[in-house]
């Protein structure tokens, strides 16, 4: 088989082309339709394969984690209904709207009953949260330190949740009677007790309200892009 065999092949009489010719023909072809094949057939079927197999495993962990879910949905029911015990007898702790004007009295109840001197105490705004509001109230009790101590102690008893921040303790400037010099024995506390109320119902739907004229407010006033 020379060279010169390949220059003037003619493929209509390709029957009586020597036998080394059709055997490098018949190769080429071969390997034609393999490229061919494994370009349009092959590969596409093999990245689907791929792709397939990336599902498989995604699916997989989705059942696995479904099945854990499932083995302990039944401690996730004794959890759930633990918390909504524990959030229900923390709920109960938290006033609703008409009982916030007795807690205040009990509030200064407490610092009389301790023998203290009020000298302020004064409700500040409500600080609404998701599901609460919180009410500052600034107070200044004069008294000697135990019993201010001890009023500290009963506030924390209280039935309703009641904080008391932003502590300040000082002598007192004056005697009992205000004209008496200075008492050691006297001090004066400046604080802010922080007492929580729930919102009902129409008040979260109030506050959502709100805060979705709020959104559409905010959007509304976006200038429109050119």
């Amino acid at each position: 088989m020379k060279l010169e065999d390949f220059n003037n092949i003619d493929f209509k009489n390709a029957g009586n082309l020597p036998l080394p010719v059709k055997g490098v023909l018949l190769l080429a072809l071969l390997i034609l339709l393999i490229g061919a094949g494994y370009w349009f057939i092959w590969k596409p079927a093999a990245e689907d394969l791929e792709r397939a197999q990336i599902k498989e495993n995604e699916l997989r962990d989705v059942f696995l984690a479904k099945k854990r879910q499932s083995i302990n949905l039944d401690a996730y029911k004794e959890q759930m209904v633990e918390i909504e015990r524990t959030f229900g007898a923390l709920l109960k702790q938290l006033p609703d709207k008409s009982q916030m004007d007795g807690l205040l009295t009990d509030i200064n109840q407490v610092g009389l009953t301790r023998g203290l001197e009020f000298e302020l105490f004064k409700p500040g705004k409500e600080v609404i949260g998701d599901f609460y509001a919180e009410m500052p109230i600034q107070i200044k009790v004069i008294g000697s330190y135990h019993d201010l101590g001890a009023f500290a102690t009963d506030v924390s008893k209280l039935s309703r949740i009641v904080t008391l921040n932003d502590l300040v303790i000082s002598a007192a400037a004056k005697g009992k009677s205000g004209n008496e010099p200075a008492d050691a024995s006297r001090l004066v506390m400046e604080a802010v007790a922080k007492t929580y109320r729930y919102l009902d119902a129409s008040e979260i739907a109030a506050k959502r309200e709100a805060e979705l004229q709020a959104k559409k407010g905010a959007k509304n006033t976006k200038a429109p892009k050119k």
